[in-house]
């Protein structure tokens, strides 16, 4: 069978390997006329999704490429500064977790299947027809068998097979930037957050990055009116969210205009009665995006990808029995993920003075208790973490591997 994905980032090529492992032929066509490489922001993995990377192969290389971000300076408007034990939080909150930026983990996720797969980049889909007939902006009509959005929140296919996006959108309340700039404060391994009410900024620098990242969350009461690509508009209302908020904060936006990495969105979740329609279906954020920067997309992509493709193997590659399976087996962990969102993004970004207090103390409590103490106490106050690590990932039957090597091409 012939399937093309679109979507080149993260659900686009794990799912490529599992179905290649199972048998099929794979396509992947991406818009971006090369694979990115600017670092991205940090992206987390949670235990699930680092079982799958593991499977794999690839699990070495993610840990090596970790941000190896470990503590926190949580600076809350009108309070007393703490210091907070990151490696602590994270091993409390999960059985396994990872922080790595968003472009090394797709380069890793790309590498493993860049002999086996056919990737197009530098092209978008146009059109599907029910028959699988594909049109392309840029390459000739091909027909498949079965076609995968895993292009995003903002998704073409979704668009094309669906409708507009505004039919299965919902504004969570908030926005979400990140922009790269010089690593003036030289950190390493250190996120350095200020926090008030109806907005947070932080700035970090991984590791192995020659610069640092800045990001900004704020509150908004309605949707704002700007575009997914009006760089000029997005930044303009960055600045407007943030002005006199802390000198240091004062700083990075600064170096808005002459950034050579920024991103922009709402935080906003993706609610549709079905994923799937006739030959078509979608993965990860293009289908259920929880919420960016709050949710846990990135793992619970990679969780999808691999049960679509699992689900698939199953049926022999009867979409009609293994869309609605690959469905019911997402549908909770879809469901716990934005549930845990919501409140995520109530406790990174406070309504309220009290909310800011809640914050700083909780963050203080958990990093100076004994670990297992500090676990439990998270585990019992945090969704995410309960959502994440109560996911259970089927192990599917995998034949042995048959080489079918491809060329990438981009036009």
């Amino acid at each position: 069978m012939r399937i093309l994905i679109s979507g080149a980032s993260v659900a686009g090529p794990v799912l490529a390997y599992w179905l290649t492992r199972h048998g099929f032929s794979v396509t992947v066509v991406e818009r971006a006329p090369a694979l990115r490489k600017t670092g991205g922001h940090a992206v987390d993995l949670f235990r699930p999704a680092m079982d799958i990377s593991a499977k794999m192969g690839v699990l070495p290389r993610i840990t090596e490429r970790a941000t190896g971000t470990s503590r926190m300076t949580l600076h809350p408007q009108g309070g007393r500064t703490v210091t907070v034990d990151l490696a602590k939080i994270f091993s409390a909150a999960s059985d396994g977790h990872v922080e790595i930026m968003r472009d090394d983990l797709s380069e890793i996720y790309y590498d493993v299947t860049r002999d086996d797969v056919e990737y197009v980049f530098g092209d978008s889909i146009t059109a599907v027809s029910p028959d699988g007939e594909v049109s392309f902006e840029r390459a000739p009509s091909r027909r498949f068998d079965l076609v995968v959005g895993a292009d995003g929140l903002h998704s073409n296919v979704r668009r094309l097979v669906f409708g507009e996006e505004s039919r299965f959108s919902a504004f969570a309340g908030a926005y979400f930037g990140v922009l790269s700039l010089p690593n003036v404060a030289h950190l390493d391994g250190e996120l350095v957050i200020h926090v008030g009410v109806g907005r947070t900024a932080g700035m970090y620098g991984a590791r192995h990055l020659g610069e640092a990242r800045a990001l900004f969350l704020f509150r908004s009461e309605a949707e704002l009116a700007v575009h997914h690509h009006d760089v000029e508009r997005q930044k303009k209302l960055v600045r407007d969210a943030f002005a006199g908020f802390h000198a240091d904060v004062d700083g990075w936006l600064g170096e808005l205009d002459g950034t050579p990495g920024f991103y922009f969105d709402s935080i906003s979740q993706l609610r549709m009665d079905t994923w799937s329609r006739g030959r078509v279906t979608l993965v990860g954020d293009a289908g259920y995006c929880p919420g960016p920067a709050v949710g846990g997309s990135t793992s619970l992509a990679v969780v999808g990808a691999y049960v679509l493709a699992g689900e698939l193997a199953r049926a022999g590659g009867d979409h009609e029995l293994a869309f609605p399976a690959y469905e019911r087996a997402m549908a909770e962990p879809v469901r716990g993920s934005r549930a845990a969102a919501l409140s995520a993004a109530k406790t990174l970004i406070p309504t309220s003075r009290l909310g800011v207090r809640g914050l700083v103390q909780g963050a203080r409590l958990v990093s100076a208790l004994p670990a297992g103490l500090g676990r439990t106490v998270l585990r019992l106050t945090t969704k995410s973490a309960r959502v994440h690590n109560s996911m259970v990932i089927e192990d599917y039957a995998v034949p042995e591997r048959v080489q079918s090597p491809t060329k990438t091409s981009s036009r």
